[in-house]
């Protein structure tokens, strides 16, 4: 599949207001993005969606009729939408807010005012999500290599298989949680485990903890991804074992480096 450059974007900004919008369309024909549609509500977002399938959807968060988690979830369950890119734009910095989206697969969050960089990085998650491109490995081929995807949210895992589909990697297990994790490790084996890090029963430092203390894969490696914001809680997360740490907004450039590094040191 050919690289796709920004100019080839076609965008659906939904926004309520007509300031907000005029403002961010500024912001994205500076990127050389044109191909803009727009939608002040829900509803119209979803209508215009029927009618013309963007490649990218930039949404705020509050409107009249409903939420950007509202239309990220229309989109999310519906089969020939569910793999849209979909970018939020708020003001929103409560964490409880912002954790649904996370969890459910956004690209990016961005802040309200953004940057040029800002938006220049959550641009090319989107352009990577949508131009696959093979992992090249010296010690593997990237088709032979055996992940466990372990989150308990359905959404998120469907977020990283597809980030990890685009690096070439087809041999995928999934895991709701931690504990079924632990099972499937007594009877498969890995080379890779990609985990989140809030989930019920086991949470993915308790998983990791057991892969280095009671597994027959003590050394496989381990990618947990987490919203954690904290540096404190995150270095006690790094003392569990974990080979390293995503942020969620999973970014696929940012995956792709660590899994370079992870996988050609093991």
């Amino acid at each position: 599949m050919r690289h796709i450059a920004p100019s080839d974007l076609a965008i659906l900004l939904v926004e309520p207001s007509d300031t907000q919008r005029k403002i961010i369309i500024k912001h994205l024909k500076e990127e050389e993005i044109h191909k803009i549609e727009e939608a002040d509500s829900v509803q119209a977002a979803l209508r215009q969606i029927r009618d013309h399938r963007p490649d990218l959807i930039v949404s705020a968060l509050h409107f009249a009729d409903g939420t950007g988690l509202e239309l990220l979830r229309a989109l999310k369950n519906s089969a020939s939408d569910a793999d849209i890119p979909f970018m939020l734009v708020s003001s929103e910095t409560r964490k409880a807010q912002l954790e649904e989206f996370k969890q459910s697969g956004v690209i990016a969050i961005l802040p309200k005012p953004f940057t040029r960089l800002h938006l220049g990085k959550a641009l090319n998650a989107a352009l990577d999500l949508l131009s696959p491109s093979e992992l090249q490995l010296s010690l593997y081929d990237v088709t032979d290599v055996r992940v466990l995807v372990v989150d308990d949210s359905r959404l998120a895992r469907n977020h990283i298989k597809r980030v990890l589909s685009n690096l070439g990697i087809v041999q995928m297990v999934e895991a709701e949680d931690g504990q079924q994790a632990i099972d499937i490790l007594k009877n498969q084996m890995f080379d890779l485990v990609v985990t989140d890090y809030n989930m019920p029963e086991v949470n993915g430092q308790e998983l990791t903890e057991y892969i280095r203390q009671h597994s027959q894969q003590s050394h496989l490696p381990v990618l947990m991804v987490t919203s954690e914001a904290n540096d404190t809680h995150l270095s006690y997360i790094a003392q569990s074992g974990v080979n390293a740490l995503c942020d969620k907004p999973f970014e696929p450039e940012t995956v792709r480096a660590l899994l370079f590094n992870l996988l050609e040191q093991h």
